[in-house]
């Protein structure tokens, strides 16, 4: 997990320095004199590196929209609800699934929908506000892309793992972005779904 981290903070430390190189070059290029043959030459080596540092950047993006885009609905607004199936401490986590009933005490209603491979609920880091706050994904790995395979919890590091390609996700605190496994090499990421606290004292999660 801590590796991870490090190498996302330490490509990102090295995609500022070569953006901040660009800059750079680029008031060099189009503001410094120089003639025709000189200002040609740096123009090129400006759209070089400009090319090059795109291609970096897609390169390093990932893909949590592998899986498709089905419905999320999962009410948990009341703190009743929320008390009896949501999350507390950093690292609890909940699947929820309507076709399978999971768990098999919820409520389930003809509004509740529970996306493409189940709903995975964690209380992890959410990256927009840098706090533990309850985090949701689409529980289906998006390197099988099946709703029959579906990631579970490493309890020993709450990593997201699939049972059929073995790929690791770092639910807890890298936004379901990929650890280990083919997911890593393709860039796959878990589909993130939309957390938002209620005025009942819970939450809805949704996929919207």
């Amino acid at each position: 997990m801590q590796n991870y981290n490090f190498n996302r903070t330490h490509a990102g430390f090295h995609r500022k320095k070569c953006q901040l190189f660009l800059v750079i070059t680029f008031f060099d290029v189009f503001l410094r004199p120089s003639n025709n043959a000189t200002l040609m030459f740096k123009k090129i080596i400006f759209l070089a590196l400009a090319i090059a540092l795109l291609a970096t950047a897609a390169c390093d993006k990932v893909n949590n929209k592998e899986v498709p885009a089905y419905t999320v609905r999962l009410n948990l607004s009341t703190y009743a609800l929320w008390n009896t199936y949501g999350v507390a401490g950093v690292g609890d986590y909940r699947f929820f699934s309507r076709p399978k009933q999971l768990p098999a005490n919820f409520p389930y209603n003809a509004n509740t929908y529970t996306g493409y491979g189940g709903v995975l609920l964690i209380m992890g880091l959410n990256s927009a506000s840098g706090s533990y706050e309850p985090i949701a994904f689409d529980a289906a790995c998006p390197v099988e892309n099946s709703m029959d395979v579906v990631v579970g919890i490493d309890a020993t590091n709450f990593d997201a793992v699939c049972p059929k390609c073995g790929s690791h996700y770092d639910v807890l605190m890298g936004a379901g972005g990929p650890k280990s496994g083919v997911a890593h090499s393709s860039k796959y990421g878990l589909r993130n779904l939309v957390v938002r606290a209620s005025q009942s004292g819970g939450y809805i999660i949704t996929s919207y």
